[in-house]
């Protein structure tokens, strides 16, 4: 085990340690509300780690402290993992982006799109052309959420025991299979949802490799990057370091609730949302995309690679605002790479920070959040367990780093 450590003062990395300060009181003063039960905020430049904050509780009503070595639920931090996976498959030929889906997973040959109506009256048609893994890795397949309630395919997810992406008791496989017998929102390519499509990516890579998801992150990402605290499950000794799950309550304060099963191997190996981590092993992943995919002599994948995740991918430089209709929209995210991408098109009616070519990271709406700025030479990731939270707080976050840059 490995812990983050602060290694430089600020003004040593050109960054302005009273607006460092205004942050951490910025998200202290959520904890001190009863809003968050705390956080690790960690910001480092050139690799080294200039500003590290813990405060509150990873568990309140045992009155655990967060810790630079609490382990966190990461939920969809778990994406930009599983988007290297696929690129890193990519690389050495074991698939192409522009590949149909049913390649590997034929369940989803002849996908149909929906057209009108709802539950058994609901009218669809055949799509236009196939899933491509291109369309997974950005989010545009057509595949939804069955929590979002707002379109006639989400309520047929719901009817097939998909509220919370996975049936009860159904493994990876299984899931996916549940997937592909559903009607597709709209074309393949032509629009964006935020979706479950990284699990379907998950699938692909065991296809591919051979091997279970957690086998293959293990040994094709993790260890080989030196995170050891990483993965599906969490070992014994492991256990007391987990940080408590909380949602909100409708009155603002925070209340335990269930989260995915670690404490053993789960059934469910979820490319989506499925691992947990330590701010150590996540700052390792950040530099990994910061060094252009090389890390302590150790490549995973190439610059090419690395650029095409932080490059915008809707057809024409699009941005989310004008490709469909997103129902899960973030501040700042205007433009979308593999993974899910924070802001790699600016625009300035909408943007909290400054974004600069190759920025990368996730400003989710599940607990944690990382942001990856190369020109700046800057790496940041927030860790608190409160859903959904992260995403009303990260983009403040990013905008106060950005002011407590000196040079």
């Amino acid at each position: 085990m490995a812990e983050l450590r602060q290694e430089v003062d600020p003004d040593e990395a050109g960054l302005d340690g009273k607006a460092l300060d205004r942050l951490d009181r910025e998200v202290a003063d959520q904890v001190d509300r009863g809003r968050l039960p705390g956080f690790l905020v960690a910001v480092s430049r050139g690799g080294r780690v200039a500003h590290l904050t813990t405060y509150g509780r990873r568990d309140v009503a045992a009155g655990l402290p967060v810790e630079t070595d609490t382990l966190w639920r990461i939920y969809s931090m778990t994406k930009p993992v599983t988007a290297v996976a696929v690129l890193l498959l990519a690389e050495e030929g074991g698939l192409s982006l522009d590949d149909p889906l049913d390649r590997y997973v034929p369940a989803f040959a002849e996908p149909v799109v929906y057209e009108s109506g709802s539950g058994t009256d609901m009218c669809t048609r055949p799509a236009a052309g196939p899933i491509l893994i291109r369309h997974l890795l950005t989010h545009t397949a057509g595949l939804t959420f069955g929590f979002y309630h707002r379109h006639p395919v989400d309520a047929l997810y719901r009817a097939s025991g998909l509220t919370y992406s996975v049936p009860p008791g159904a493994d990876l496989a299984e899931t996916v299979e549940v997937y592909a017998r559903r009607p597709l929102q709209f074309e393949p390519g032509t629009q964006w949802n935020y979706s479950v499509a990284s699990n379907v990516l998950g699938r692909v890579i065991e296809v591919v490799s051979g091997q279970p998801l957690d086998t293959f992150f293990a040994e094709r990402i993790l260890r080989p990057l030196g995170m050891t605290d990483t993965g599906f499950r969490i070992e014994p000794e492991q256990a007391d370091r987990l940080a408590e799950l909380y949602g909100e309550t409708d009155e603002g304060g925070i209340e335990p609730v269930p989260g995915l099963p670690v404490r053993g191997r789960p059934r469910f190996l979820s490319g989506s949302g499925g691992l947990v981590s330590s701010a150590y092993d996540f700052h390792r992943f950040m530099e990994l995309l910061r060094r252009g995919g090389e890390l302590d002599g150790v490549r995973l994948l190439s610059a090419d690679s690395v650029a095409l995740m932080t490059r915008n991918q809707l057809p024409g430089g699009a941005v989310l605002r004008t490709f469909g209709a997103p129902v899960h929209q973030e501040p700042g995210n205007d433009g979308l790479g593999f993974g899910f991408n924070v802001s790699v098109v600016t625009d300035p009616s909408r943007t909290l920070a400054p974004s600069s070519p190759g920025t990368y990271g996730w400003t989710g709406a599940a607990t944690t959040a990382f942001w990856v700025d190369p020109a700046h030479e800057l790496t940041v990731q927030f860790m608190t367990q409160v859903r959904p939270k992260t995403l009303k707080i990260f983009p403040e976050l990013r905008r106060l780093v950005h002011e407590a840059l000196v040079d």
